[in-house]
This record gives structure tokens, C-alpha cells and sequence, in this order.
């Protein structure tokens, strides 16, 4: 409680200082209740607590009230003059730096100084006593910083041309600690664009050197169309009606054959690729498993169920996190290292689930054949979001349907070179967050 220091110093003080109350050093006043029954005098502006921040304000949209001349007197704001808080965030504190004045409301205390007082000198010392938690609520109900506790908090008083150093070296120290925020703002935000620029020099085949040994990206697609082929053989798979094949032909354009259908796609394709590399849509070599959301009643708590994943709540940087929703009602599932595709707002966002989980309406699961790295998919698909956005369409929220995600279109690496880009994005990106963690 403030007035504990009637009784006791906060801290040691040089001998040339003294201590003496706040109310010895500023003239108080508060400002006007509201009362829409009293409408003598003229409608003027006020500022209550809510305009009032940290030595700033925020002047946007202020109410007027009526005032009498004695009023005015006693509640106008001049320039120098010290607000403190009487509520809301008890004693935060600024200093009125403007040449037009101001009327306050009741939950404000003006403080105008007397002679010899150097003002910004006793708003930092308001910070450090809100700061160091020597400033707290008095009163019953609804608490708040009263004139009276207000006038008696103890403060100390050096000479005044001290005080006017102290603050320039706080000043001073302050302006270093912003720029340096600022600074570290900067290249938070460029550490972000380099993250992007190694994805884009991945997906180009830009990042890792392309080695002329490795197995082409035509011969794993072919393997993968042999192993889904023996898959629907088993009656494990149904036979897609728009299977596609990408394939390059003599003119070196790239075409693409649905059915008895061939058609070039060479304005669809949005970057030239290594030649070891392929075009192919998602739905060519993985499998794509749209979100079925259970009734309500056979969600809960109980982690003896399975685990429910119903959007993004729960995703990290990369792995999936445990959720903590489970299900009674297994409806759609998303296999072990599954990549995850937010279907409906926000649209595009992705993760890996290193483990079995049921999915609602808002995921989809997308699960590669043969040894399609997750890794490398789930990287392709960070850098489709805003592709993803574009094609959402519906008035509630925006959503994706099941054939936009199988048509998507990626570069396909030898499953060689995957493995290493990869990596390389792991270990660079890893680098990046260990210097993004030094400038917290």
C-alpha cells in the first residue's frame, strides 16, 4: 500500500538529497465526475485514463462534457503538467507536451509543479514505483490511487540541475534501447526473408548442386504410378478418373495426358526446373484424405480416445503439437508423418504429425507413395499459401475443396536430392533460429 512509505525510505539517497511528499512538490487536482444531469456551463473536450499511456496519449475520439468556469479552473490540462492514473492501470503517468490544453475526468490526477521542480524528473520516478511495485490500489471495491495516498507517497528530491542530468541519461539510455529494438525488429524481419529466399532457392533446384548419378525424378514417378497401380489391383485404392501424367515432349514443352486427353501446360508451369527434376500433381503421388469433423458429443478430454485435430490450433514451426481434444468416433485419419494443409480459414498454413491423429473438416492429410520425402512436400506447400488463398472461395470463411489440393502442381527432385535439400533447409533454418534466439 502507498501509504507504507509515510513510515518507510524505498532506498538510500546521496546526502545532498532529501525526501519529502509528492503533494510538497506538485498542486493537486482531479478532474469532473460525469453526471448527465448537470448541463450548466460549456461542452468542452476531456481525456480520461483510457487516453492516457506510459508518457504518451492517444487523442483519437474525444468526448466532450460541460463545464462551469470553476471547473475549467480545476480540471484543465496545461502544458508540463504531470497525469497520473487514479484507476485502470493505477499510477501510469505522462507528461501534457502540448501547447492547446485539455480538461480531465475524475479518474485523472493533474499534477502542476511548483517552483524549482524539474517534472520529467518525478514521472520516472512514478515508472520506477509502478515498475518495482511501491504504487498499488488503495480503497474498497473498485481500487485506485486516491489524492490522498497520491499526495503522500514519499519521493526523493535532488538539486534540480541533477535532476535535469538523471534525465538526460535516462533519456539517453532510453533512446540507445529503442533504437536497439528497432534494430532487432529489422532483422527479425530480415531473418524471415532470408527463410523465404532459401525455400525459393530450393524449389528452384538452386540450393544443393544437382548430382548427373542420381536417379531422375521420371524414374521414381513411374515407380510410384507401378506401386499405386498394384494398389488398386488389391482393391486397397480406387482407380482415379484424372490421374495425371506431366511428361516433357521433343519440343520441349511440358504436357499433360488425363485419360485419352493430352494438353500442353506450359503457361500453367511457373518456373524452368533441372533437368533431372519432373512436374507432377499432388494427387499423382500421394494420398489426399479430406477432414470429416465427428458430432460434438463424441469429443472430450479423454486421452484414452484418439487424438482430434479439427485446424491450426495446434501447429508449431514444423512438428504437430498434442492436442488436447480426443475422440470417441474415429472418422478420418491422417497416417504417421503426414504432411497437414489447413482447408479452411486460414487457408494454406502446414505441418507434420508424427503420429496417428484424427482430422476434421479444417485439414486434410496429404501422405506420399514410395519415398516422396514428407519434407521436401511440406516445404512445397509453404510456399503455396498465397496460391492456396487466391483459389479459397466461400462468404463465411474461405475454404479449399478437395480437388484444388490434388491439382496442386510441384516440382518433383530425385528422391537423392530431396534428402539433401532438406536437410540443407533444416540446418540453415536451424542456424537462422539460433541468432533470431540471441537478439530476444
Amino acid at each position: 500500500m502507498i501509504n507504507e512509505y509515510e513510515n518507510e525510505l524505498p532506498f538510500e539517497i546521496p546526502s545532498k538529497w532529501v525526501w519529502c511528499n509528492l503533494g510538497m512538490l506538485f498542486s493537486h487536482n482531479t478532474g469532473k465526475a460525469l453526471n448527465a444531469s448537470k448541463t450548466d456551463g460549456v461542452s468542452l473536450t476531456y481525456i480520461t485514463t483510457s487516453n492516457v499511456y506510459w508518457n504518451s496519449f492517444e487523442l483519437d475520439n474525444l468526448k466532450i462534457m460541460p463545464f462551469t468556469d470553476s471547473e475549467i479552473e480545476k480540471c484543465t490540462v496545461k502544458k508540463g503538467d504531470l497525469l497520473v492514473c487514479e484507476g485502470g492501470d493505477i499510477g501510469r503517468a505522462a507528461i501534457w507536451q502540448f501547447e492547446n490544453e485539455i480538461r480531465i475526468q475524475n479518474h485523472l490526477h493533474r499534477l502542476r509543479p511548483y517552483d524549482r521542480i524539474y517534472t520529467k524528473f518525478y514521472y520516472y520516478i512514478m515508472y520506477l514505483y509502478k515498475a518495482s511495485g511501491r504504487i498499488n490500489g488503495n480503497g474498497i471495491g473498485l481500487q485506485g490511487l486516491s489524492s490522498n495516498a497520491l499526495h503522500n507517497i514519499i519521493v526523493p528530491v535532488p538539486p534540480v540541475e541533477e535532476q535535469k542530468r538523471i534525465v538526460d541519461n535516462i533519456d539517453s539510455v532510453l533512446s540507445l534501447i529503442e533504437q536497439i529494438e528497432s534494430h532487432k525488429q529489422s532483422l527479425s524481419s530480415q531473418i524471415d526473408n532470408i527463410k523465404s529466399k532459401i525455400l525459393d532457392l530450393a524449389i528452384h533446384g538452386k540450393l544443393v548442386p544437382q548430382n548427373p548419378n542420381d536417379e531422375p525424378a521420371s524414374v521414381l514417378l513411374e515407380r510410384i504410378r507401378a506401386e499405386k497401380e498394384e494398389l488398386i489391383k488389391q482393391g486397397k485404392i480406387k482407380r482415379d478418373k484424372k490421374e495425371s501424367v506431366i511428361f516433357k515432349g521433343d519440343d520441349n514443352s511440358y504436357y499433360e495426358k488425363i485419360g485419352d486427353s493430352v494438353a500442353c501446360i506450359d503457361a500453367e508451369l511457373p518456373f524452368e526446373i533441372p533437368d533431372s527434376w519432373c512436374w507432377a500433381r499432388l494427387s499423382s503421388f500421394t494420398e489426399v484424405i479430406m477432414g470429416s469433423s465427428p458430432r460434438s458429443q463424441d469429443i472430450c478430454s479423454d486421452s484414452n480416445y484418439t487424438e482430434f485435430h479439427q485446424g491450426k490450433i495446434y501447429f508449431s514451426d514444423y512438428f504437430l503439437k498434442e492436442s488436447n481434444q480426443y475422440t470417441k468416433k474415429i472418422s478420418k485419419i491422417a497416417p504417421e508423418n503426414s504432411v497437414l494443409l489447413c482447408v479452411r480459414a486460414p487457408v494454406g498454413e502446414v505441418n507434420i504429425t508424427d503420429r496417428e491423429i484424427c482430422i476434421g473438416r479444417g485439414l486434410s492429410s496429404i501422405h506420399a507413395y514410395d519415398k516422396i520425402q514428407n519434407n521436401f512436400l511440406f516445404y512445397w506447400l509453404k510456399t503455396q499459401k498465397r496460391v492456396l488463398v487466391n483459389k479459397s472461395t466461400g462468404s463465411t470463411f474461405s475454404a479449399i475443396t478437395i480437388d484444388t489440393v490434388k491439382n496442386i502442381l510441384l516440382p518433383i527432385p530425385p528422391i537423392n536430392e530431396q534428402l539433401k535439400i532438406t536437410q540443407k533447409i533444416l540446418d540453415l533454418n536451424s542456424n537462422i533460429e539460433s541468432i533470431k534466439a540471441s537478439l530476444s
